[in-house]
């Protein structure tokens, strides 16, 4: 049964204390899915292909500003790909762009996050995020 098998997150995020913070927050929340990082989408696309981030339950955490890659073209690639276009994907931004958020959604992410201000704020989103891939039947 697919729920049973461990939910891999890749979080593509180019800040390290953004990942430190992704980090202290799973941390905090007792969050014991297997994290990777990749520092851009061209890294993440790598990784999700070449089995880094391992076949089975996968999730994306993007940030949206990202160096040779954005967020948005990473998002293009990932479902123009017919192996990895299933792949759920949340958003997790500083971004407030209307365009982004529409650009976002018309490729199917699963959420659009704006990145909390403050470490317990983040903490709060992380726990969030963590009940909804608990509860959400994810492929």
């Amino acid at each position: 049964m697919a729920s049973n098998e461990p939910l891999h997150i890749l979080l593509i995020e180019d800040d390290e204390v953004d990942v430190m913070n992704v980090r202290r927050a799973f941390q905090k929340n007792h969050i014991v899915n297997p994290l990777y990082v990749a520092g851009n989408g061209l890294e993440g696309l790598e990784q999700l292909r070449n089995g880094t981030v391992p076949e089975g339950r996968r999730l994306v955490l993007l940030d949206l500003n990202l160096p040779k890659m954005n967020g948005i073209e990473f998002l293009r690639a990932l479902r123009a790909d017919p192996e990895l276009r299933t792949i759920s994907v949340v958003v997790l931004t500083t971004s407030a762009n209307e365009r982004d958020k529409i650009d976002a959604y018309n490729l199917n992410v699963a959420g659009y996050l704006l990145k909390p201000v403050t470490f317990v704020n983040f903490v709060e989103v992380m726990a969030t995020l963590n009940k909804y891939w608990t509860l959400v039947e994810m492929p």
